[in-house]
């Protein structure tokens, strides 16, 4: 079963680039991105830019619409996501909890409805 974890955190929580604390910060998410590789469990992942370069597209009765920035207006923005394929929510929340960024921000899990062809 596939699982999403949404990586969510306040912008600039954390260890930031150029402090002492940024490169185990870094580290701890590549041994987490090795350890899901090697279980099987890893369909991808990645970080995401920063919410200054979000473009957020409405389309209503044809008028296409955008608004610069994220959908929603919060103090923790999505930062990036693991898409996992492991056998329950119980094991998904295992591996989220790993995510370092779990001690910054919150990771949402969510189930992918994976459609038959």
């Amino acid at each position: 079963m596939q699982f999403m974890c949404l990586i969510y955190s306040k912008e600039n929580a954390g260890p930031q680039p150029g402090t002492e604390e940024f490169g185990p910060f870094m580290k701890a998410y590549q041994d987490f991105t090795q350890e899901v590789a090697k279980a099987g469990v890893m369909v991808s992942g990645d970080a995401l830019q920063p919410i200054a370069t979000a473009t957020t597209v409405t389309n209503v009765g044809g008028k296409i619409e955008t608004t610069d920035g994220p959908f929603a207006e919060t103090k923790e923005q999505l930062g990036g996501y693991y898409l996992l394929d492991v056998k329950d929510m119980d094991e998904a929340v295992a591996y989220a909890a790993k995510i370092p960024t779990a001690e910054y921000g919150r990771i949402e899990i969510r189930p992918v409805v994976v459609w038959d062809d």
